[in-house]
């Protein structure tokens, strides 16, 4: 069944079958630079975990701990959460292999995680609804709702919340983010337009609106709720676009570099990168 797919079982197989299905994460891996997605998922080369991603996916983990129970009618405070923070924390260091420069350094990082999720917790709209999937795999065939093409390939994704309440279907995708920013939805299109694309196809119901909960690592740790409209046709047929060009460069073995903001960022830019001739 669907829902015992994990992503840790996902990640097992991403060097393998890149067509067998299509995900959020690879579709902008691939648009932010085709040869990086190369890299990590033609040639499987494994970048090192940085703090940054650890400390993400850590409040990840905490957050889906706490509206878990939410599912379950069970009220957890924000200690809980922390000590379930805590209490697991050695265990993803080690599954991980994280490395930190310093034994401060790692006490600084869980503090600011902690800190996050509490600022989260404390700042939560207590009628937000009822969580019905949290940390949810939706899986589908890509059809193209304008021709009915099948494309052959399924549809992968991990959805992070839905709430359901008078309002409607809420599809609520949580980030940390070094500082605050301005709600640019096109930065955010392909990955909501996913979502909400195979969210429908699962539970038979379309979203009423979207969200990108940012939890902010500014010193005093905050969130920001950006809000977007539920997918119409041109989301759709956008998306569509660019998956076809994504499985065309599949297909015809072409991964080219895209330099640009993102590379500052990429572990491969002084590496692998540079040996790249073309």
């Amino acid at each position: 069944m669907i829902a015992t797919i994990t992503r840790a079982d996902r990640a097992r197989d991403d060097s393998s079958g890149l067509l067998d299905y299509v995900s959020p994460t690879r579709l902008n891996t691939w648009l932010s630079c085709p040869l990086k997605f190369k890299l990590r998922y033609v040639e499987g080369i494994k970048e090192p975990t940085s703090p940054s991603l650890f400390l993400g996916k850590r409040v990840h983990d905490g957050l889906e701990f706490f509206y878990r129970h939410r599912q379950d009618g069970d009220h957890l405070s924000a200690t809980d959460v922390a000590q379930h923070i805590s209490g697991s924390w050695d265990e993803a260091v080690a599954a991980e292999d994280m490395q930190f420069a310093s034994f401060n350094d790692e006490a600084v990082l869980k503090h600011q995680t902690i800190g996050l999720v509490e600022a989260y917790l404390d700042t939560r709209d207590a009628n937000e609804g009822f969580p019905i999937a949290v940390e949810r795999p939706l899986e589908c065939p890509l059809v193209d709702p304008e021709t009915g093409e099948d494309l052959g390939v399924a549809l992968f994704g991990f959805v992070d919340l839905v709430l359901e309440s008078q309002a409607g279907l809420t599809i609520v995708d949580f980030k940390t983010a070094a500082r605050s920013s301005a709600p640019l939805e096109i930065s955010h299109e392909v990955q909501l337009s996913c979502y909400a694309y195979a969210f429908r196809h699962v539970f038979g119901a379309t979203e009423q609106e979207l969200q990108i909960r940012s939890l902010i690592k500014t010193k005093t740790p905050k969130v920001e709720t950006h809000r977007y409209p539920a997918r119409g046709d041109a989301h759709f047929r956008r998306l569509f676009a660019v998956i076809r060009a994504y499985v065309d460069d599949l297909q015809s073995n072409r991964f080219v570099y895209r330099p640009g903001w993102t590379c500052s960022m990429c572990d491969f830019r002084e590496t692998h990168c540079r040996q790249w001739q073309g």
